[in-house]
């Protein structure tokens, strides 16, 4: 497992406490409303951590695509032989 920098660890932070005080926006250029859930505001920080170039892991989100992409083609090629 990656390990996030202690940098990065603060911008989530700092992203939380703007969440807490109703000062985080989501969405593109912050059109997308005020942030209600924690992990959302989480993500956000990430994301900004990211942008910054520290070191964070990589999204789960990402992670599973290529897991499940790589399950699906190998059932794939199992229902083509059979």
């Amino acid at each position: 497992m990656a390990a996030k920098s202690r940098s990065a660890g603060k911008d989530v932070k700092r992203a939380v406490s703007r969440a807490k005080k109703g000062k985080l926006k989501s969405g593109k250029g912050g059109k997308g409303g005020t942030v209600k859930n924690r992990k959302q505001a989480i993500a956000i920080g990430l994301s900004e951590a990211r942008k910054k170039g520290k070191k964070v892991p990589p999204r789960k989100s990402a992670a599973k695509k290529t897991s499940a992409r790589k399950t699906k083609s190998a059932s794939t090629k199992k229902g083509a032989a059979g």
